[in-house]
């Protein structure tokens, strides 16, 4: 079984355009990542290889991440950002298409500070031309943000996306509704849209977690959504907030359905970022 990690980040401070990535992000993040160092962990786990995802709001980081794709062998492919305030961004968008490694972009909804930006005319049209062509789009946002995330989908229906983190629902006070129901509804209306099954850990307390609290999650997404369109991703190394790597994957392991076919279990550790990120 080939196994692909469908969402980890690498980042060097000294690039200096992480401006979430501070001392008081604390020592476990504010410091360099690189293949080197997850590449252990990958082979301990038998994980083949990887989707690297930006961490920065910039065209820049995208270059950074497909320079570092050339030079490693465990990088499947390079999830950038655009930045479609930006007049020339169909140009950008070309420039990293070249690139043999690049498989998408990233939009970053957790970090506006109303939702509904994503709403806006030069978001929807951006998104509504990506979807024409059927670029791969990971939406990251927060579970109180999924009317908006719904909205958006609505506007552009066709779009080859996928919902990073499950949505980051509340694991840690064990809060299912609304973003239960709100899941199915995309699941159920949207069958172009994709789940990640990463950052879990994170959303519980990083301290006192337990694989428990994660099988009603884990369930419930693997119910609505198929074997054939969740992901296995580590979210490393935010994941190290709250536990290792091989905690990442144990916890997987355990909430996922019992009733699993090795065939399901295939496309969820790697056949579906296969598919979803058309890696050849």
């Amino acid at each position: 079984m080939i196994r692909i990690d469908a969402h980890q980040h690498y980042w060097k401070l000294d690039r200096g355009d992480y401006g979430w990535l501070t001392p008081e992000a604390g020592p476990v993040l504010y410091r360099d990542y690189g293949p080197a160092d997850l590449e252990p962990e990958l082979e301990r786990a038998g994980v083949s290889r990887t989707i690297i995802v930006q961490a920065a709001a910039t065209h820049a980081e995208t270059e950074y991440m497909l320079q570092l794709a050339e030079q490693s062998e465990s990088v499947a492919g390079v999830v950038g950002w655009l930045d479609f305030a930006d007049p020339q961004w169909r140009q950008v968008l070309e420039s990293f298409s070249s690139h043999p490694k690049f498989v998408g972009i990233r939009v970053m909804i957790q970090d506006m500070g109303d939702a509904r930006e994503v709403l806006q005319p030069q978001f929807v049209e951006a998104l509504q031309e990506l979807a024409a062509i059927q670029l791969p789009v990971d939406l990251l946002l927060v579970s109180h943000q999924l009317p908006e995330a719904i909205e958006l989908l609505k506007q552009v229906p066709g779009l080859h996306a996928v919902i990073d983190h499950i949505a980051k629902p509340r694991i840690g006070e064990g809060v299912i509704e609304p973003w239960a129901s709100q899941m199915k509804e995309i699941a159920e209306s949207f069958p172009g849209v994709y789940c990640k099954l990463s950052g879990m850990i994170t959303e519980a307390n990083h301290l006192e977690w337990t694989p428990e609290q994660f099988v009603a999650y884990v369930q419930h997404i693997v119910g609505v959504f198929g074997t054939k369109r969740v992901l296995f991703g580590s979210d490393w190394p935010v994941c190290l907030l709250a536990g290792s790597y091989s905690d990442v994957c144990d916890v997987l392991a355990s909430a996922l359905p019992s009733s699993l076919e090795a065939e399901e279990l295939e496309a969820i550790y790697g056949g579906n970022a296969a598919a979803f990120y058309k890696l050849t």
